[in-house]
């Protein structure tokens, strides 16, 4: 049994029950590519492997990566990726992947953002995420949890919690409770952003100082003027503005 590493943020699962549902909510079938990420003790690996055409699990640790290695030696449907998934190149697995993954709280919003780069050869995601961070993922304008990731995710992603999992479903039990996620790539065209980096840029301006108004938060990057054409009221906060009104911001300011 390895010993979890705190600096790696492991909390590996071991309930069958939440096994089982997170596997039935997945549905790996004969002729997906899965990709597991951060596959610890393989928990949720040995029933994908067993169920999925081909599975890459990517694994940070070196211990539990050759451990992983060690027992699908002889499968040529399972591959293991010893890689900082923060760092790793999911685009090079192929098209169509369906991610997978109990994230490192402690990585899991950079890891979000990095996924973005490969979301057009995504099928879809299911990850157990701080219930916390999912609440933000799928927050609606207005309320508290709204921000940044919430817009970043919901322009490129469908957002859908899915369910809870207690922290005694894990060994070592974390501090906090888990909800398991499924994003979706949303079809083609539902937001059309002219300049991403423009974009990426206007929202990260805003929620940087998401207590101060639009006029003032954003004065050098975008006039008053050209809030108001994209239906934002200048005096409102950035956890008030809607996706498709910073979607029509940013291609106002970019068109100049």
């Amino acid at each position: 049994m390895h010993r979890p590493r705190k600096r790696f943020g492991q909390h590996f699962l071991h309930d069958s029950g939440v096994i089982d549902a997170i596997v039935g909510a997945i549905g790996p079938g004969a002729g997906d590519t899965v990709v597991e990420i951060g596959p610890g003790e393989g928990a949720i690996t040995t029933p994908l492997a067993r169920l999925a055409g081909r599975l890459h699990a990517i694994e940070f640790d070196r211990d539990l990566a050759r451990g992983l290695r060690e027992r699908y030696a002889g499968s040529d449907r399972v591959q293991v990726h010893e890689a900082d998934a923060l760092r790793f190149d999911f685009a090079s697995l192929g098209q169509d992947l369906r991610l997978v993954g109990n994230l490192p709280y402690n990585i899991s919003t950079p890891l979000l953002f990095h996924l973005l780069d490969c979301h057009e050869q995504v099928r879809d995601m299911h990850f157990m995420l701080q219930k916390e961070v999912v609440e933000r993922m799928a927050a609606a304008p207005g309320s508290r949890d709204y921000g940044r990731l919430t817009v970043m995710l919901g322009v490129r992603l469908a957002v859908v919690p899915l369910f809870d999992v207690p922290p005694e479903a894990f060994r070592p039990p974390p501090a906090v409770m888990s909800s398991v996620v499924r994003l979706a790539p949303l079809p083609a065209g539902s937001y059309a952003i002219d300049d991403p980096a423009r974009f990426a840029q206007l929202v990260r301006q805003a929620f940087g100082m998401r207590r101060k108004t639009l006029r003032n938060a954003l004065a050098g990057h975008a006039t008053p003027a050209q809030l108001e054409a994209a239906d934002i009221d200048p005096g409102a906060r950035a956890e008030q503005v809607p996706i498709a009104c910073w979607v029509a911001l940013a291609n106002s300011v970019a068109a100049g």
